[in-house]
């Protein structure tokens, strides 16, 4: 009964906003409409099929105020910034409502999202796939092991972090994580063993932070992850992305991996070292390369369970464009560094404060004249609340 009615007011919903709104705009409400009701008609019939499944909804949202003491006129933090990248003003930077569902041998999620974070990160997404965070479905490859074949949307399999705030040390995300992707589609392969110590995946996916692929792209790219726990901890993580990211006739391959270790030194210290390096090549079927790396350390001071400090250094190397372009003699070359202050109001609500800066080789910033400079900083607060 309650699956009826919530699929009626998602009908009657979309209908009134369809007599107000323009075709483009009924489209894609209708859309939307359908998807969350053949979702929830398809979480119905597989919950009435078995008795071990559970259904879980849950939502986030994640506000935040950055104040870029370059005052940019457009409000616009640096272009190689996606997350929390609007200044001088209170905005949302990720907000979902998330459907999760498993069984013994099944499993799915669907989230849809909106904020800065959406808007800047999917803006080469074709229309309603532009609020879709997580879509994906997944079956048990055998009884006896933690083995699964999953497709659709997900997180992506590279890096410690995440679009999700909370998840992070840091309320920003790092320069190698901005300029990596955060989201990926395609079909997964993994599996746990049984100690639980390795984690192994093979993937096949649609490009480097792609949904929809490139026009003229018909070259699968492929990944691979694999995680060691030798103990509670230390965790140990190597991705992997080879593919390219342009139509067939100009095909430049890129090459890239990501290392990261995460190290609980005591009750109270813990620390993150990570390291992406990548290339590709300058021209199609050549043997020249651009490359360029990242290496980021993040130590994190958790007193007690409801404050926490962490501090974090990093440095990001493109004297090639390759991902972060900047016109200028040596490319992006910026050292960066920042330090927050958390405090967990409740277990589900964290507040946090951070200052951030950057100092760059070349002048690819602005000063609040408006002026060429080789430095920025930013402050930056926000609140998050998960239920």
């Amino acid at each position: 009964m309650s699956l009826c009615v919530l699929c009626s007011s998602v009908f009657n919903f979309n209908t009134e906003r369809r007599r107000s709104q323009g075709t483009r705009s009924s489209q894609l409400n209708m859309n939307i409409r359908i998807t969350t009701i053949i979702f929830l008609f398809t979480i119905s019939l597989a919950s009435a099929q078995s008795d071990s499944t559970s259904l879980i909804f849950s939502g986030y949202a994640e506000t935040y105020f950055a104040y870029d003491f370059g005052k940019p006129k457009n409000h616009n933090r640096p272009g190689f910034i996606y997350s929390h990248n609007r200044s001088n003003e209170v905005n949302l930077n990720l907000g979902y409502l998330k459907a999760g569902y498993a069984a013994s041998n099944v499993r799915a999620n669907l989230a849809l999202a909106a904020g800065t974070y959406m808007n800047a990160n999917l803006a080469a997404e074709p229309g309603v796939l532009r609020n879709v965070f997580e879509a994906n479905a997944g079956v048990r490859l055998s009884k006896n092991s933690d083995t699964w074949v999953d497709a659709g949307i997900f997180t992506s399999h590279i890096g410690f972090e995440s679009a999700v705030g909370k998840d992070c040390w840091t309320l920003t995300r790092s320069i190698l994580a901005e300029n990596s992707p955060y989201y990926e589609s395609g079909v997964k392969l993994s599996h746990t063993t049984d100690d639980a110590h390795w984690f192994f995946s093979t993937l096949v996916l649609n490009g480097w932070q792609r949904i929809q692929r490139v026009d003229g792209n018909n070259t699968p790219a492929f990944g691979t992850q694999i995680t060691f726990n030798p103990t509670e901890n230390i965790t140990l993580n190597s991705s992997t992305f080879i593919g390219s990211d342009k139509p067939d006739e100009v095909r430049q391959m890129r090459y890239f991996h990501n290392f990261y270790g995460i190290f609980q030194l005591n009750e109270k210290w813990a620390a993150t070292l990570g390291f992406d390096i990548g290339a590709e090549q300058v021209s199609k079927g050549g043997s020249d390369k651009n490359t360029w790396y990242s290496p980021v350390c993040i130590l994190k001071y958790a007193p007690n369970d409801k404050w926490s400090l962490a501090g974090r250094a990093e440095y990001y190397s493109d004297e090639n464009g390759v991902i972060i372009g900047t016109g200028t003699p040596n490319g992006f070359k910026a050292l960066g560094f920042s330090l927050n202050l958390d405090c967990a109001v409740r277990d589900n609500v964290l507040w946090r404060i951070e200052g951030r800066g950057f100092s760059s080789e070349d002048e690819i910033f602005t000063d609040k004249d408006g002026a060429a400079s080789s430095g920025n900083f930013a402050l930056t607060t926000s609140l998050a609340v998960s239920f």
